[in-house]
């Protein structure tokens, strides 16, 4: 067996820490100059989406030995409205670094193999195909994806993000649901220290979006951080990310090549994270390779969770200001804490079946 992995992401890495560990060692493909070589930002882990496990590194750990040291760990998470406020505390999740920073997850997990990564490569889908006996395309790109087979465009989203200084608790994250500062979208703070954090504006492009313009949108949104804050912060750095895909492949794997991350649709729609379902896939792909599993199958209950995302995402796109203040206003309590606490059963799963009959073209069949 010889393997190639298109890739040097979550998903390929993950791919081939799982094959090495069953003494596989493939050829890693990587575009770029070195592992993580793009601009530094904070991503979020969010527990309330990674149902049933309750904590995803020690899952990762734990059951995979793959082993991922965080940011912090997230014990509040405030979400502001137009009119309202919510406090979410409890075991929430963990914030992590991503990008070109010294403690990336990607940057932890290319020091957790000895296969060899070839950077700055040039190497096409084709030409793999011909020199291995097994192709794995981890480009997070799904872009990428839709060259080789049908991947449904779900939405694309416009992202505008900057690096801030001031004061903050590393525990504490913030979420703003608000259609003035990013219609249909939402806003969120996640800190990098006690001094730093990372700010990010998102919301979807669609047709009456983009007649609005980001850079008065994104002055909104600053402006209202820093007020929900109470602090002046300073922009050290910023970044912006234009039709970003959200989708979902249809075919896991054709023949002996395998999609994983973003390739696969990892990207849940309802709050656009994605590590943990990227990471997940590359295991798998490497379980099927090694006789473990059936990729199409183990990659199912991703599928079925990536619709109950998407429903939730229709839903909150269609609700105004007036509705989003309602709904932070019951978060804000024993309601919300309970919603984000619980073990024994999936919540976004359940609240996205209620919600099903409310939302046209929310999904397809899988």
């Amino acid at each position: 067996m010889k393997v190639a992995i298109m890739g040097a992401g979550l998903s390929g890495l993950a791919c081939a820490i799982t094959l090495e560990q069953n003494r596989i060692y493939p050829t890693i493909f990587e575009k770029r100059n070195e592992v993580g070589d793009r601009f530094i930002y904070n991503e979020l882990m969010l527990s309330i989406i990674n149902r049933p496990v309750t904590d995803s590194l020690a899952y990762f750990s734990e059951k995979h030995g793959i082993y991922l040291h965080p940011v912090s760990n997230v014990s509040k998470l405030i979400v502001h409205s137009e009119n309202e406020q919510a406090k979410i505390t409890g075991k929430l999740g963990f914030t992590n670094a991503r990008g070109r920073h010294k403690d990336a997850f990607e940057k932890q997990m290319a020091k957790q193999i000895k296969s060899k990564i070839i950077f700055n490569s040039k190497y096409t889908y084709e030409q793999l195909q011909r020199e291995f006996t097994h192709v794995i395309i981890a480009t997070g790109d799904a872009a990428y994806t839709a060259k080789v087979q049908d991947f449904q465009e779900d939405l694309t989203v416009t992202l505008k993000g900057a690096t801030v200084v001031g004061k903050f608790d590393p525990h504490t994250t913030a979420a703003w649901l608000d259609n003035r500062l990013c219609p249909k979208g939402y806003g969120y703070l996640l800190p990098y220290s006690h001094q730093e954090a990372n700010i990010v504006l998102a919301y979807p492009d669609y047709p009456e979006n983009r007649k609005k313009d980001l850079n008065t949108l994104w002055d909104r949104f600053y402006n209202k951080v820093c007020t929900d804050l109470g602090q002046n912060l300073k922009i050290r750095d910023n970044f912006e990310v234009t039709r970003y895909i959200i989708g979902l492949c249809k075919y896991p794997r054709i023949g002996n090549t395998f999609f994983v991350g973003n390739c696969f649709g990892a990207i849940l729609p309802f709050l656009g994270f994605g590590q943990y379902v990227s990471i997940l896939t590359g295991i798998y792909a490497a379980y099927d390779l090694c006789g473990i599993g059936d990729y199409e199958k183990l990659t199912k209950p991703l599928q079925k969770n990536y619709n109950n995302s998407l429903v939730l995402r229709r839903y909150l796109e269609q609700l105004d200001n007036s509705k989003l203040d309602k709904i932070v206003k019951k978060l804000n309590g024993p309601i919300g804490n309970k919603l984000f606490s619980s073990k024994h059963y999936d919540p976004l799963k359940l609240v996205s079946y209620l919600l099903r009959p409310f939302v046209k073209n929310n999904t397809r069949k899988v």
